[in-house]
């Protein structure tokens, strides 16, 4: 068995054509007239590390902790097919990765390649930064003078990315095409490429940005902050342009990878599964980004594409049935043939793209820790925040106590007791650490907004613009989420927290 697995980040389901969004994108057409193609998949836990982490485990993340390493309890997929004799490796230029809050992840793989340049990777070494150049070249918005934040190290990458194949996910697809042409006739392999596109900074190749014309003449605005929308209309369109154009090249570069699948005749031999962790706000709901406002669809409803030699048969077809990330891992786990073990709360989805069953799930559950705990059962959509969000109890639960880009501080980790566990650490007690308001996790950014609790109804507003009132729908939803909270073993406290009866 051999898979390459397609992770894009922040890609909105609704820019795909092939979902019937607005951008042209010939390549995920493409693939789609081949895969079988998931129309209600949703998100897990949010934002990066933690929808990996459910996509390594099979598990929610965001219910016990935020942003942080795979757990030494945790079973990743990718170790568990490695002890079945499944060769792995990762070509990603996701710099999370090599962070604190990354560390345990790449080395699940037996080898991998790590592409540099993204975002405010640490790569660039620039003692004195030339701010003069730069307050020359970038918005206001996104100028910053200082390295707290992601800005300036990203204005500096960016000095080294000029030509289109200085792109970093250009030079992912270099590098995955180069492992499909070194070991592509072997067996027994699994190969995932991952590209921080089309993640902002929202840069791409100028011949694709040059297609798309605005009325914007100021100096380059392509990183939206985390927030309201209070750009002019100009400013707006040029984002959303920026962002089209780094869609098309995502969509250029998978069109590199079906090539080689078309001149190798791959398509008779190797899976293809393509998703992404998150979808992002363009102006939508008057907020940009993620993290801090309510899951609407445009972050939590994300496009999946499974393509499989056995399913031949099964191309083109669209599935409706309701998944969400977790799901991601049993399904690579029962491609090859590994089992499935009991802490494993995902479902394989073989069965609905072979059209052998109709249904994994009735609820999908998402959030980011901290906020609110959210459901779909794909008709409605349910936010559910707490009363307080600030004076009850919230803990993170682990063994690794880091941040994203930190270890957790000793302010944190003072209060700190000793957890016996959950039905998921294999008998292993845990840190039970104060979720402090200070503290340095998603989100950062001024803090959760609109945490309003609102019903959805999907059918009839599928933008999630007018909420409804809808006790019955509510209390169904709530039975489920506490069915779905009970499974993964949540925290008793959470119960509380979101005025949900508690499980025993």
């Amino acid at each position: 068995m051999r898979t390459v697995f397609v992770l894009f980040d922040s890609l909105n389901r609704r820019a795909l054509s092939t979902y019937g969004g607005r951008l042209p994108t010939p390549n995920f057409d493409r693939l789609a007239e081949r895969a079988v193609v998931f129309e209600n998949h949703y998100v897990g836990s949010l934002p990066c590390m933690p929808a990996r982490r459910d996509i390594h485990s099979g598990r929610l993340n965001f219910l016990h902790r935020s942003w942080g390493p795979l757990e030494p309890f945790d079973d990743s997929f990718t170790k568990l097919i490695g002890q079945a004799g499944i060769y792995s490796h990762l070509v990603s230029d996701h710099y999370h990765y090599f962070e604190d809050g990354g560390a345990t992840y790449h080395t699940r793989y037996d080898t991998w390649d790590f592409i540099r340049g993204q975002e405010s990777d640490p790569w660039v070494a620039m003692v004195k930064p030339a701010l003069d150049r730069f307050r020359e070249q970038y918005h206001p918005l996104q100028y910053e003078e200082t390295r707290d934040g992601h800005r300036l190290q990203g204005m500096i990458n960016r000095s080294r990315i000029v030509d289109e194949a200085d792109f970093p996910c250009v030079k992912c697809f270099d590098a995955t095409l180069d492992f499909l042409n070194t070991n592509g006739d072997t067996d027994n392999w699994f190969v995932q490429l991952e590209t921080f596109d089309p993640h902002e900074p929202f840069a791409a190749p100028a011949r694709f940005r040059d297609q798309l014309k605005t009325a914007y003449e100021g100096l380059i605005l392509d990183w939206p902050r985390y927030q309201n929308v209070d750009e002019s209309d100009a400013e707006i369109d040029e984002l959303k342009a920026n962002y089209a154009a780094l869609v098309a090249l995502c969509d250029d570069q998978l069109g590199r990878l079906l090539d080689d699948f078309d001149a190798n005749d791959r398509w008779q031999d190797t899976a293809l599964v393509l998703t992404t962790d998150h979808g992002l706000l363009l102006s939508e709901h008057d907020w940009w980004a993620k993290n801090r406002m309510p899951c609407y669809n445009e972050i939590s409803h994300i496009p999946l594409f499974i393509y499989h030699p056995e399913l031949i048969s099964r191309a083109s077809r669209r599935v409706n049935a309701l998944t969400q990330a977790i799901d991601i891992m049993p399904t690579l786990m029962e491609m090859y043939g590994v089992p499935i073990g009991s802490d494993v709360r995902g479902n394989s989805l073989l069965g609905l793209a072979s059209g052998r069953s109709q249904e994994v799930r009735d609820i999908a559950i998402y959030g980011i820790f901290a906020g609110a705990v959210n459901a779909t059962d794909g008709r409605y959509s349910y936010f559910r925040y707490p009363a307080d969000m600030e004076s009850q109890d919230l803990f993170e639960y682990t063994l690794m106590p880091m941040h994203n880009r930190s270890l957790f501080e000793t302010k944190e980790l003072q209060a700190a007791e000793l957890h016996p566990g959950f039905n998921f650490t294999k008998g292993v007690p845990v840190l039970k650490v104060p979720a402090l308001a200070d503290a340095k996790r998603s989100p950062r950014q001024g803090g959760f907004a609109d945490t309003r609790t609102v019903l959805f109804d999907l059918r009839n507003d599928p933008h999630q613009l007018t909420p409804v009132y809808d006790p019955e729908v509510e209390q169904r939803l709530c039975d489920a989420i506490c069915r779905e909270m009970q499974a993964h073993d949540a925290p008793q406290e959470l119960y509380r927290r979101f005025g949900l009866p508690a499980m025993t």
